[in-house]
This record gives C-alpha cells, structure tokens and sequence, in this order.
C-alpha cells in the first residue's frame, strides 16, 4: 500500500469512527442514565457519612451526660463530709461537661437537619431517575424502530449501499449484454454481405476482404460507441472532466484535474522507492516537490468546503521514520 493512500485511509477511518460514536443516540441515552444513577449513589452516600457523624455526636453526648451526673453525686458526698473544696472543684467541672452538652445538641440538630434536606434530595432525584429509565427505554425503541424502517426503506428503494451496489452490477450486466448483442448484429450483417466468406491467401479478393472488414468494423465500433453514450447518459464525458480533491494534512484542500492522477502516482512511488530505500534526504525533496506543485497547480477550496478527500497527502514536516511507520500499518499522526 502506498504512503498517500495509507494516509488517505487513516484519516478516513478515523472520521468514521468518530462519527459512529457521536450519531448514536443509545451511547447517549445510556451514559446520561449512568451519570444520574452516579449522582444518587452520592448523595446517598452523603446521608450515610452525615448519620454516621451525628451518631458519634449522640455517643459523646450519651459520655458526657454520664460523667456529669457522676461530678454531681461526688459534690454532694464531699458537701456531706465538709470538703467544700473538694465539692466546689466536682461543681466545676459538672458545668464545663454541662456547656459541652449544650455545644453538642446544636451540632446534632444541625446534622438532622442536614440529614433531612439530603434524604430529600435523594428521593427527588430517585424519581427524577426513574422517570428518566422510562423515557430512555421508550426513545431507544423509537430509534430502533425508526433505523429498522429506514433500513427497509432503503432496501426497497434501492437507496442501501448492498442495493446500490446489485444496482450497479445489473447496469454493468446490461451494458455487456447490449454490447454483445451489438456485435452479434453485426457480425450477422458481415456474413449476410458475405464478407466473411474464405477466400485464398494472397489473392486480390483477400485484400478486398479485409479493406471491407476493416470498414464494417469502423461503422460498428461507431454504433457501439453511441449506443454507450445513450445508455450511460454521457456519464463517459462528465469523468473525462472530472476533477479529483486532495487534502494536505494539517493544511488545505486543493481540487486538481482527474488528469493530474498519473502525476500524484508518480510522486506516489518515487515517495515509496525513497522510504524503502531509507534516503530521507531524497523523500523530503520529493515530499517538497510534491505539495509545491499541488499549492501551485491546485485550486484552493475555501475553509467551508466539505467536499470529501480523494487523496491525502503527509504534512510537510513529516520525517522518514513517521512514513515508514505508517506505511508498516503504525498511523501515529502528530497532528489532527
């Protein structure tokens, strides 16, 4: 395979891909329902983290409520054997655990609060997520269904690529059957003349023969060559003016007359003897020499053209061993 035409299907290929991918709305319908189970599975593990803290708040306070109790009794025994010191220090610190306490029960309102507003969240998007199931099921069936009547469609009309190409191949078989018809007609008008008839080798007649055959097959070739003018519809004349589009990559498009073709094969394989070759200095001359003469001789198509590529030609600074890889079946393109 060649360099250029590597490279044209490389390019190809990866628009195709590109395309399947962002044309299916299944892909889409099921990775937005994957997002959305996504954000409920976070919020749900939001009300988790956010029970689990008000539960530990609930143990310290459970703590806290104990050992205040046990600081009051304490006062009370030292009251009872004088120890005013000793009851007043047990007060004390029964106060600083009761100021605990009541730190601790604003924290735990607020975390209810917080677990509520997020166990309300989750049941909102719950729904929202269900619904949504709903809707994804019934727009995949719509598609499938929509794709699978185009497909029938197109296969009845003719419009399909398989139909387009039986098509195809019955134009061409009728194309050789009226050719051979043709022929047929005329080689029956060349025995009815009787030009067709043996005669010696040498003689006068033969050279008569072959002057009359050799007009007979004048006039014939004419009549088959306008009958393939009628049957194709002068297709034979738009092709010979045809024009061919050729894509530098990283750069512009330029659109060449078909007649150019011989000349793009030509650098072609004077590109592919260079690469087998290893000569790098002789590939970058070629390669120059190349989109030189397509910058030159080509007409530019305006950055809004999307006619398609025929031909793709390597970036100017494409060196040898990126060539060679990609012609090895390895299309690490440095550009897009």
């Amino acid at each position: 395979m060649s360099v250029i035409q590597r490279m044209s299907d490389v390019i190809q290929q990866k628009v195709n891909s590109v395309l399947d991918k962002a044309e299916d709305p299944n892909e889409a319908l099921d990775l937005s329902y994957q997002k959305q189970l996504e954000a409920l599975q976070q919020v749900r593990r939001g009300v988790a983290d956010v029970l689990t803290s008000e539960k530990r708040l609930e143990l310290q306070q459970n703590e806290l409520s104990q050992s205040q109790a046990k600081l009051q009794a304490q006062a009370r025994e030292a009251v009872a054997q004088g120890r005013d010191d000793l009851a007043r220090l047990a007060l004390t610190r029964a106060q600083s655990a009761q100021e605990q306490l009541d730190g601790l029960q604003g924290q735990i309102a607020q975390l209810k609060a917080q677990e509520q507003k997020l166990e309300d969240t989750a049941m909102k998007l719950q729904a929202k997520v269900e619904a949504f199931r709903t809707q994804r099921e019934t727009m995949k069936a719509q598609y499938t269904a929509a794709k699978a009547s185009t497909q029938v469609g197109e296969s009845v009309t003719g419009l399909s690529e398989h139909m387009a190409d039986v098509n195809l191949m019955l134009d061409r078989a009728r194309e050789k059957t009226t050719q051979m018809q043709a022929r047929s007609a005329a080689v029956d008008q060349l025995m009815d003349s009787g030009a067709l008839d043996t005669i010696g080798p040498g003689g006068q007649d033969d050279i008569d023969r072959q002057l009359k055959v050799h007009v007979v097959d004048a006039a014939v070739d004419q009549q088959l060559a306008a009958m393939k003018k009628q049957l194709t519809g002068g297709a034979a004349g738009q092709l010979s003016a045809g024009s061919i589009v050729v894509r530098i990559h990283g750069e512009d498009q330029y659109r060449l007359p078909e007649a150019d073709r011989r000349k793009l094969d030509q650098f072609d394989a004077d590109l592919m003897s260079a690469i087998r070759a290893g000569d790098e200095p002789r590939f970058k001359g070629t390669l120059t020499t190349l989109l030189t003469w397509v910058r030159s001789e080509g007409q530019k198509l305006p950055g809004d053209d999307l006619s398609g590529s025929d031909v793709v030609l390597p970036s100017s600074d494409m060196t040898l061993k990126e060539a060679q890889d990609l012609v090895a079946g390895e299309p690490a393109l440095s550009k897009s």
